[in-house]
């Protein structure tokens, strides 16, 4: 069993965080993406983000699970959906052991109340205390992918058993 668990929270605006099975956050990143698309549209690289995982010697990737969401459009929906298979299409074998789990889930596996009011910030201060020595990682608004990652790894791990971390 590897030492560190690897978050993901998907999309453009994401980001990735590794996390040492006692829940210490070593390493935050935002999503690699390019601007390459037709119009200049924004997508995840999947080789860059192969390679940072391979950095990382990535072993256990949790995922949130990501679908198309209230009023947007068919093209924001299809790309958005398929970008966790995106990341895992550009690593290389041997793949790490993968899961996905659904951000209700991940929310009650970690304490954040239900609901999106809010929960953008309520992430960012749940990382902000849980790792205090860091918060500069989560300081600005739009880190909040980056408290998503962070937390989804935590909830990981709750959800394998490590109720403690």
């Amino acid at each position: 069993m590897s030492e560190h668990v690897v978050g993901i929270d998907p999309g453009i605006a994401g980001a990735l965080a590794l996390v040492s099975r006692a829940g210490d956050l070593i390493e935050v990143a935002d999503m690699p993406i390019l601007r390459d698309g037709s119009a200049g549209r924004a997508s995840v690289n999947a080789p860059l983000l192969a390679d940072l995982l391979a950095q990382w010697h990535a072993q256990e990737i949790i995922c949130e699970f990501v679908a198309a969401r209230p009023k947007e459009g068919p093209t924001g929906a299809f790309s958005f959906g398929r970008s966790p298979r995106r990341h895992r299409r550009g690593m290389r074998r041997p793949w790490p052991s993968y899961s996905i789990c659904d951000a209700p889930k991940l929310k009650r596996l970690i304490g954040i109340p239900p609901g999106k009011d809010g929960a953008k910030d309520r992430a960012r201060s749940e990382a902000i205390r849980r790792w205090p020595d860091k918060e500069a990682l989560f300081a600005r608004v739009r880190d909040d992918g980056r408290a998503d990652a962070s937390l989804i790894a935590i909830a990981g791990l709750r959800r394998e058993g490590g109720a403690h971390v």
